[in-house]
């Protein structure tokens, strides 16, 4: 019963939809009518700008840490990653938005914040560096969860490893449109890197 109770706070948490409730209240727009149509942080960062993106990339983050640290500061008998998948599964499938959500990248590096920082770093890293090279979003975040699944494979963080690797799988799928659009080459690049 109390994985029940943590399990649908963490969704609830995850459902929240930063992008819209900051396109709205911040600026008078529904990004989902604009650029991709997705609430994530990416397409706030091109719809509305640095600022605006940076918050609601933030805020999906910090939804993912809030629910891998909830049963620790509740001392609940339950497993934080466990609880940390139903925030992600919120983030893509929002209650508060219609079931239409981000692609999980964010958020699931939130949950991946609450339970080892250390991978967390890995990651950010990681997708920087071949945001660099690559100037692809879609594809810096793909490979990123890839670099995850290594990580804990070498530290032999094995449930890390499950969740990470289930993670990727989440992203992967969120992102099937933007890898046809890398092979055909008309997926947009970014110009501030």
């Amino acid at each position: 019963m109390e994985y029940v109770l943590y399990i649908i706070i963490a969704y609830l948490l995850g459902s929240i939809p930063s992008g819209l409730i900051v396109g709205k209240a911040g600026y008078g727009k529904d990004i989902r009518e604009h650029g991709s149509g997705n609430l994530g942080g990416t397409n706030t960062f091109r719809v509305l700008g640095i600022k605006a993106g940076l918050i609601v990339t933030t805020a999906d983050i910090l939804k993912g840490t809030a629910a891998a640290a909830l049963p620790y500061f509740a001392g609940a008998d339950v497993i934080p990653l466990v609880v940390g998948i139903f925030a992600v599964v919120g983030h893509m499938y929002p209650i508060f938005a219609n079931f239409k959500g981000g692609k999980a990248v964010a958020t699931s590096g939130g949950v991946i914040l609450g339970v080892n920082p250390v991978i967390f770093i890995i990651l950010i890293l990681s997708f920087f560096i071949i945001l660099y090279f690559s100037k692809y979003v879609s594809l810096s975040s793909m490979v990123s969860g890839i670099i995850g699944i290594i990580a804990t494979l070498i530290v032999e963080d094995y449930g890390l490893t499950l969740i990470i690797t289930l993670f990727t799988i989440f992203v992967i799928y969120r992102h099937r449109s933007n890898i046809k659009r890398i092979i055909n080459k008309t997926e947009p690049k970014i110009t501030w890197m």
